[in-house]
């Protein structure tokens, strides 16, 4: 059945790999209400991006010809503000993570993940998670703390719920997942969030957990 192109989500993959590329855009073909472009260069992707409308994810390479992807976040942060950008890579380095998740990146995937995990990734992206491998979130927490400040500067006003649930964000736990293991609902973790967003004035998740290890906040 052909997908309704209205109401179907456009994710981008920015990809030198061809093989990779070719079973990305085989894995989101058999995926409902997701339609896939890909780009071999990040060049050709911001050139596209002067044709509206915009994606609504971006699933980008580290390692690419030319701009690399690290690099090229802030070039389709400025370009298109609302996109969400996954991150893939192969290698789970803490210091690539790092900057990538400062710099504006909403996850961070390794490629070796199975296919379904890869488009469960993008929507929980575009609903506003920041997916992450276990490895990767494990090496960023790790990144974090070496760089964590001594001592706490301020809690924010923090609820101990919110507290919990900032905790488990930095453990790399997903919304789902912090949902179940605190017994809550979807939605009502949803609202904690937007509550720890607005107290700790970050607009990421990455962005949020940085800040929650650097000034020891959980």
């Amino acid at each position: 059945m052909k997908k309704e192109t209205s109401s179907a989500l456009r994710i981008w993959a920015v990809e030198d790999n061809t093989a990779y590329r070719q079973a990305l855009a085989f894995i989101f073909k058999k995926a409902e209400g997701l339609e896939l472009e890909t780009f071999s260069n990040a060049e050709d992707a911001l050139a596209a991006l002067r044709n509206p409308p915009a994606p609504d994810a971006i699933l980008l390479d580290v390692q690419l010809p030319g701009m690399d992807g690290i690099s090229a976040i802030a070039h389709f942060k400025a370009a298109a503000p609302a996109v969400c950008i996954v991150m893939l890579t192969v290698f789970e380095d803490p210091d690539k993570v790092f900057r990538a998740l400062c710099a504006g990146a909403s996850g961070y995937l390794l490629k070796t993940l199975p296919a379904e995990r890869i488009v469960e990734a993008i929507r929980e992206a575009v609903a506003g998670g920041a997916p992450m491998s276990p490895g990767v979130a494990r090496a960023v927490l790790g990144r974090f703390v070496e760089l964590a400040a001594p001592g706490r500067s301020s809690d924010y006003a923090l609820s101990d719920r919110e507290r919990e649930v900032l905790e488990l964000m930095t453990q790399g736990l997903i919304k789902k997942e912090i949902a179940d293991r605190l017994g809550l609902s979807f939605h009502t973790v949803n609202a904690h969030l937007r509550n720890i967003y607005t107290k700790l004035h970050v607009g990421t998740r990455g962005a949020a957990v940085a800040k929650a290890l650097k000034e020891k906040l959980v």
